[in-house]
């Protein structure tokens, strides 16, 4: 196989990375597959797609034409067999659970092709902990996309059993979809970004599960000094407090963090009343119009 060889790109997972990374590719002039076992996930993700079309439209990222032909190239699917018998390429965006994560390659690995290239969206998990799952180690690598809207930077990350040719590829296709790759010499949990951001995350967590100040002033002292649009808990917001709170109570329990248990507990309250940030309308603030984002803010 060659970078040229790849024309169908199979997503796994239609939630907010899924479909995003799923658009960029269409937008490049690859087909695309997007697949959930969840029918009501894909008609969110349908229609997620038709706003982030508008969105970049309008921010001159891309041409109309272009939006609308990246739609029109990707089907929605609760069907594995019709999802992955024709991937060239995999990518996998589903929960932060190595487990589940291997029993979904292990199923794509019976349906697509010996050729097919798997890869994993994951965001804090390291490939080898699944790499054996997926039946295919040697093809198989972590390729992380950030918030196509705001960044063209994409992580690439394999596992000591990645084939180099299949890395190369990878590499390539992330060129082709108009990414900007991070290749990382080793695994590590995070990458480099979002290790960095886990870090500030975490420490603005022990902050407010502790009880030293409120979430709103946490974000002011970041806002305020470094000049950002929002603070840490803005952030969450936007990423998502379940996946938050996946990611911060599986690392955790791995580690046995008292700390951290502390501050999945303080997260999970948000999750289990629905308040799941952004996406949900509400989570440490309210959406559309969080407080974060007044002019008077600051201010208190």
């Amino acid at each position: 196989m060659n970078i040229d060889d790849i024309k169908t790109v199979l997503i796994i997972g239609a939630g907010t990375m899924g479909h995003q990374i799923g658009f960029q590719c269409a937008a490049s002039g690859y087909d695309v597959n997007i697949y959930d076992m969840f029918p009501e996930s894909l008609d969110k993700a349908e229609k997620r797609l038709h706003s982030l079309s508008q969105r970049l439209v309008k921010k001159g990222a891309l041409p109309a034409e272009t939006a609308q032909k990246a739609l029109e190239r990707m089907v929605f699917t609760s069907d594995a067999q019709q999802a992955g018998q024709n991937a060239d390429i995999v990518s996998e965006s589903v929960p932060e659970d190595p487990k589940l994560k291997g029993e979904l390659f292990a199923r794509f690995n019976v349906i697509c092709p010996l050729e097919t290239i798997f890869t994993t969206n994951t965001s804090s998990l390291i490939p080898s902990m699944f790499a054996g799952a997926t039946g295919r180690p040697e093809r198989f690598l972590a390729f992380h996309f950030h918030d196509i809207v705001l960044s063209r930077i994409v992580d690439v990350m394999p596992h000591t059993g990645t084939h180099a040719d299949i890395m190369a590829i990878v590499v390539a296709f992330a060129e082709r979809i108009g990414q900007i790759p991070i290749i990382l010499k080793k695994e590590q949990p995070g990458y480099l970004f979002n290790n960095m951001l886990m870090a500030y995350l975490d420490s603005a967590l022990n902050l407010a599960s502790g009880e030293v100040a409120s979430i709103e002033d946490i974000d002011r002292a970041w806002m305020g000094i470094m000049h950002t649009p929002s603070g840490p808990f803005g952030i969450m917001d936007s990423v998502g407090l379940d996946t938050c709170w996946k990611i911060t109570a599986y690392w955790a329990e791995k580690k046995q963090n008292p700390k951290a248990m502390t501050n999945a507990a303080f997260i999970k309250k948000y999750v289990d009343a629905g308040q799941l940030g952004q996406k949900s309308g509400r989570g440490f603030y309210h959406y559309p119009n969080p407080a974060f984002q007044s002019p008077d803010f600051l201010k208190g």
